[in-house]
């Protein structure tokens, strides 16, 4: 199997995945508005539903969609998935109700959560000397998507609200086509593992991380940095508006900043930190520096020290590859997407609660602490950094390893 280019194909799904769900991003809430008659509180109330209903279709799906790849192979459940988003956009398009948009919004939560695969694909197709740089890779990709996606939603949905649905629905298709012919199976038939329900529901994957120590400490990890992920597109918008007067473009720039740091610590910076401290100090460094950033945005009394915390916040970008890296180790072959579906499943949880959790932070202490919720997020990832260290020390000698 080339490898290299199965690599570069699940760099283009997860890219294009990304970059058509951003793409919609802008134009969305104006579509459900107009739906509404131009009920902006009832708008407001609908697109928060339509995101809720997203995560929790993640949540549902994630180990199922990972079960099934671990039983028929990772190649026909990519595959399914990216024809299934492609004609769900076509779908979304020609919607002439709120309803049925709704519906499209569901099926979409359902074939985006095939990212599971990918990973699971990459953990198939890698050596474990090299599957810390490809899950940095893959991070890139998904970097590049939420860059890119927003900016071209908001310049093809100045032409017509529904053409970014259309460009999503060719991109997502195109690339569906490509991988038929250019993507090899990666889960040979001796190496799958029957179907049981008992692991393809969300409690029922939750279990695989209970059978090792440092599967279920990393998942902890990995749920506590991904509820301080939230914080950005939480209150990043309201608060840079009112403690720094930043106004739409301003905005905009700086999240484009902040993704070109990101894709750049995960396409360069993972593979040779990782192979030169190891994933478990790679994990640490990269969960203390991120509390570190969080801290000087809450902190910062000026924009300009706001966007000094950006690359120092960018490399926390390093622990999230370091610790799938972790986890894939600690599991079969044939475990691999049952292992990315329960990890989904938990980042899709953290989805659920963190920006309520944000939200009433930022609310109640707008007065006297407006960066409160940035202050949060930093104390989540100190915890997070200290748990890491836990559940990833060496066992005693003789101790269980399993």
């Amino acid at each position: 199997m080339n490898s290299r280019r199965a690599l570069a194909f699940i760099f283009c799904t997860v890219t294009l995945d990304m970059l058509a769900l951003g793409v919609m991003l802008p134009v969305l809430p104006g579509i459900v508005l107009a739906f509404m008659d131009g009920d902006t509180a009832g708008a407001a109330e609908m697109f928060g539903l339509f995101a809720t209903v997203w995560g929790l279709m993640q949540v549902l799906f994630s180990p199922l969609l990972g079960a099934l790849s671990d039983r028929f192979g990772r190649r026909p459940v990519i595959l399914i998935s990216c024809l299934g988003l492609g004609l769900d956009y076509i779908f979304m398009a020609l919607a002439p109700s709120l309803l049925l948009l709704f519906i499209g919004r569901v099926i979409s939560g359902i074939t985006a959560a095939t990212i599971s695969t990918a990973f699971a694909y990459i953990a198939d197709v890698t050596t474990t000397e090299n599957r810390a740089k490809a899950f940095g890779i893959i991070g890139m990709g998904f970097g590049a998507g939420f860059i890119l996606g927003p900016a071209i939603g908001g310049l093809l949905g100045g032409l017509d609200p529904r053409l970014p649905f259309w460009v999503s629905a060719a991109a997502c298709l195109i690339n569906a086509a490509f991988g038929w012919f250019v993507l090899p199976e990666s889960l040979p038939p001796e190496k799958r593992m029957a179907f049981a329900w008992k692991r393809a529901n969300p409690l029922g994957s939750l279990r695989l991380l209970g059978r090792h120590r440092q599967l279920i400490g990393l998942a902890v990890v990995d749920f506590l940095a991904n509820v301080a992920h939230y914080v950005l597109p939480s209150v990043f918008v309201l608060y840079a508006a009112y403690r720094y007067g930043w106004g739409e473009t301003t905005v905009g720039l700086t999240l484009a900043f902040v993704g070109i740091c990101s894709a750049l610590v995960q396409g360069l910076l993972v593979g040779p930190v990782v192979a030169r401290f190891g994933p478990r100090r790679a994990l640490f460094a990269g969960l203390l520096i991120g509390g570190v950033g969080m801290a000087v945005y809450g902190l910062a009394p000026t924009g300009a020290w706001f966007l000094v915390g950006v690359p120092i916040m960018a490399l926390w970008g390093i622990a999230g590859p370091a610790a799938m890296d972790m986890m894939s180790r600690r599991v079969s072959e044939s475990e691999q997407g049952q292992l990315q579906g329960a990890n989904s499943s938990v980042r899709s949880l953290a989805g659920l609660l963190a920006p309520g959790l944000f939200s009433v932070t930022f609310a109640w202490l707008l007065a006297s602490m407006p960066g409160a919720p940035f202050l949060l997020a930093a104390a989540l990832m100190v915890v997070a950094a200290a748990v890491s260290l836990i559940a990833t020390a060496p066992s005693p000698p003789g101790g269980p390893r399993r």
